[in-house]
């Protein structure tokens, strides 16, 4: 008599078939998943590394004119790190007031500043006010003569990146001033390998940062 087929393990095969098909479309899924995430990191890897092309550019076409125009002396560029450094010179001696010359250095990196700015949501600009740590021993109140009034080594940088600021956001409106932001650090701050009396600490560091795209 000829044996019956078995229908359970018909039925066992057919559940293990689909089960693969479903253990199959499920890793399809978690991977077309992850290779949709991997695209969007790389275009959003992408997007940034192009805005840090392009500060590397504006950052060599600002040090090309402030070197054709003499002012280099003025003006010092990080081109690693995306940073200008306004020295010393740029501002009367314990003042916040800053030299005609300087005036004008400024104005010229004023259209870069909005170039910056305005060619990526995603920038800032902060404008970072140093000193070194001589201590202010009388405060300085006369505003006209100092552009400001300080007590501290603290209240003087926040002055003076606040004054340099003025200059550089003179082509961006309103809300695209908001991207530019002043901090004082007073004498805290003092450059690697330098005393912290040096004058050479006595600085407005402008740091151009752009943020990767968010999702």
């Amino acid at each position: 008599m000829k044996d019956k087929p078995n229908e359970w393990v018909s039925i066992s095969d057919l559940m293990a078939g689909v089960m693969a098909v479903v253990m199959l479309m499920l890793v399809l899924s978690v991977l077309q998943n992850k290779v949709a995430e991997v695209k969007r990191e790389q275009e959003k890897n992408s997007g940034y590394a192009a805005q840090q092309q392009k500060l590397n550019n504006l950052m060599h076409d600002m040090q090309k004119e402030m070197t054709d125009q003499g002012e280099d002396s003025l003006v010092g560029f990080d081109l690693a790190s995306g940073k200008i450094t306004l020295k010393d010179k740029i501002f009367a001696r314990g003042s916040a007031c800053i030299t005609d010359q300087a005036k004008d250095a400024l104005a010229r990196l004023a259209p870069r500043i909005e170039e910056f700015v305005t060619g990526s949501s995603n920038t800032q600009v902060f404008v970072e006010g140093h000193t070194d740590n001589l201590q202010v021993n009388n405060p300085v109140t006369d505003v006209v003569r100092f552009c400001t009034v300080y007590d501290d080594n603290y209240t003087l940088s926040a002055a003076r990146a606040r004054e340099a600021r003025k200059l550089l956001i003179a082509n961006l409106n309103a809300q695209q001033s908001h991207r530019v932001i002043v901090a004082g650090f007073g004498d805290s701050q003092p450059l690697n390998g330098i005393p912290p009396g040096d004058e050479r600490n006595r600085r407005v560091e402008v740091q151009f940062l752009t943020h990767a795209a968010e999702n």
